[in-house]
């Protein structure tokens, strides 16, 4: 291999989403940098420094375009460059099998400027061998390069958690590989550069791949745990939240809560190691079950809420219902596999006055996505208007909010999912 002078470094980083658009900042403060993505509107938007992720602040975006970062949706803009970095979606279809088409799309992209010494680097997060198997054959077909001769690939998974103002790209630690130990040298080292807390150089690629897929898995079982306890403490009657609270006095508890697990990490990631394993002939129990058992919390929350009312004596039928929250987490405007969905559906079976409040969201965004009509703004005029409440995200706006005065009299019911008000305003939570 012919290493490539760090002076001599220029990246393309390509898809300029949650993941690749930090990531290109963060790249640009020290290297020329190339931002490239195929939506041009989301280009139009970042050249006037508005992110509708809101993953990175106007004046962060200002000066890293300011500086040596560019931004296009013209592939001719990023022939120049010689390490390239794929950091792409890689959700599942509605049959929750991994949905590789925007990975292969992004290679054959690549794979059209792809020269002699170039590096290609991944970071979407795939079930270990994709790299190898599915996308560097998807460049050398289109380049007409060959792996490790001409070219060359590495994989660092991205470890983005949206709306984490504290844990970002610049201050977590980065696993790195690379295709031969002379590459995992160079990936170790360009990611080393820009890092505050360094990184951890894996043995393979694979073994990176392998590593990402596994930290959302092992959230998405430990969450199904809780969730479970949940139901059964709250068919004894038994507040879960004071459960959690005695248990975590003990020096090794984990003391997670129960809720809602959307967004396209823990929601999407398991689904890619349970194809993996089938390959390979085993049957991953333990992880398909948390994703059962996760997927069926919203159902479940609905079907609370019915509960509660039905005991009230509130007629569900046509009721009105005021749904606080409808992003996967608090926040956060990111409404990829959000859950609420599925709140919103099963009530909505009952009635169809349902109004959804979230300040954080895009309207279109939701509209396109979930055919759904939502408020964003003047919740002061919902106020004495419901038979019931769910709060469904807790939203900073939503804290200090008075719930009950969103009920048409004393008798409604709120449902608090995330354990966020005084127990003894609320009828119900997980």
């Amino acid at each position: 291999m012919k290493t490539i002078d760090n002076k001599d470094i220029k990246i393309a980083v390509v898809g300029l989403g949650y993941v690749g658009l930090p990531l290109a900042c963060l790249f640009s403060n020290r290297y020329p940098t190339v931002g490239f993505d195929i939506n041009a509107q989301r280009i139009d938007n970042l050249s006037s420094h508005i992110d509708q992720c809101h993953e990175v602040a106007p004046e962060v975006l200002r000066n890293a375009l300011a500086g040596k970062l560019s931004i296009t949706s013209n592939i001719s803009d990023i022939q120049s460059c010689n390490v390239y970095i794929v950091a792409v979606p890689t959700p599942v279809d509605r049959h929750h099998n991994p949905d590789l088409h925007p990975l292969l799309s992004a290679s054959n992209l690549v794979g059209k400027v792809l020269k002699k010494n170039d590096i290609v680097i991944y970071e979407s997060t795939v079930y270990p061998g994709v790299t190898e198997d599915v996308c560097i054959p998807e460049l050398e077909k289109v380049s007409a390069l060959k792996y490790n001769v001409d070219f060359y690939g590495g994989y660092s998974p991205e470890r983005i958690n949206p709306g984490d103002k504290e844990h970002t790209v610049e201050t977590i630690r980065k696993i790195t590989s690379g295709s031969t130990p002379q590459v995992a040298d160079f990936v170790d080292m360009l990611y080393a550069s820009v890092l505050k807390n360094g990184t951890y150089k894996a043995s393979s690629i694979r073994v990176a791949e392998a590593a990402k897929v596994i930290e959302n898995a092992q959230r998405d079982v430990n969450i199904a745990f809780v969730n479970e306890i949940a139901k059964i403490f709250n068919a004894m009657g038994i507040d879960t939240h004071e459960v959690l609270n005695a248990a975590a006095t003990k020096w090794n508890f984990i003391n997670l809560k129960p809720g809602l697990v959307g967004g396209h990490c823990i929601g999407i990631d398991p689904y890619y190691l349970m194809q993996a394993a089938q390959v390979y002939g085993v049957s991953p129990h333990v992880i398909t079950s948390a994703r059962i058992l996760n997927d069926s919390m919203g159902d479940y929350v609905a079907n609370q809420v019915i509960r509660l009312m039905n005991k009230k004596g509130i007629v569900v039928k046509d009721a009105k219902i005021l749904i606080l929250g409808f992003t996967f987490k608090e926040n956060c405007a990111d409404i990829r596999n959000t859950r609420v969905i599925d709140i919103y559906s099963t009530l909505s079976t009952h009635t169809n006055n349902i109004t959804i409040f979230d300040p954080v969201v895009s309207v279109d965004a939701v509209k396109k996505e979930y055919q759904i009509d939502i408020q964003i703004d003047n919740i002061e005029s919902l106020q004495h208007s419901f038979d019931a409440v769910v709060l469904a995200v807790s939203h900073n706006q939503f804290l200090s909010l008075p719930v009950r005065d969103f009920l048409r009299t004393p008798d409604g019911v709120v449902y608090d999912v995330k354990g966020i008000y005084d127990p003894s305003i609320v009828d119900g939570r997980l």
